[in-house]
């Protein structure tokens, strides 16, 4: 059996306890928590907007479909640039260890603007023409990109592990800074083998 002192000290925390309940939102307009983690998504989706369906077998031609995702994470808004580029097995794709971008220019840009936890999804058309074979080699004369025609008079050599001639069209992402006065590679890129036949 408790005793009326007992009472009083379970009936007083209990108080104390609604306060401190009550008083949180108050306290936290003055506290500020430190933030999270801080990041930019990049993404490629399918044709039908999942993670399946890319291309990989291509012909010359042929129009092919992808969609590029942006999400901000960065607890801001930021202003960010997507480049596309083209590149065979012996072009330089961009270094995760010294996060440096490819050196290979970009066949097509785009910008957009995104609050935080803004997303973006931009859908790309490409497709290839004045392609060639010849002497265990393939070429890539044009690749056209959204409507945007580039030339760029890639060649690939067989891969005779994996039977075929293989490119890679990848995308990079920028993103603005103030400090910087421009955009400069935030150490992101998702890439697309692409079978030539």
């Amino acid at each position: 059996m408790w005793a009326l002192n007992d009472y009083k000290t379970v009936f007083i925390a209990a108080e104390l306890i609604g306060v401190l309940v009550c008083c949180i939102p108050s306290v936290m307009v003055f506290v500020r928590l430190p933030p999270g983690e801080t990041f930019s998504e990049l993404y490629v989706l399918g044709s039908e907007h999942m993670m399946e369906d890319y291309p990989s077998n291509v012909t010359s031609g042929v129009d092919y479909l992808v969609y590029v995702g942006v999400v901000n994470h960065l607890g801001n808004a930021a202003y960010y640039e997507v480049l596309v580029k083209f590149r065979n097995e012996t072009d330089p794709l961009p270094n995760s260890t010294s996060m440096t971008p490819s050196a290979l220019s970009p066949l097509y840009t785009y910008r957009v603007f995104l609050d935080d936890n803004g997303t973006s999804e931009v859908p790309l058309t490409f497709s290839f023409s004045s392609t060639s074979f010849s002497g265990g080699q393939s070429t890539v004369g044009s690749l056209t990109i959204n409507g945007v025609q580039s030339l760029v008079d890639k060649s690939s050599s067989w891969d005779a592990v994996n039977s075929g001639y293989y490119y890679q069209l990848f995308v990079e992402l920028w993103v603005y800074g103030p400090a910087s006065d421009g955009f400069t590679y935030n150490n992101r890129f998702v890439s697309l083998w692409l079978k030539l036949a």
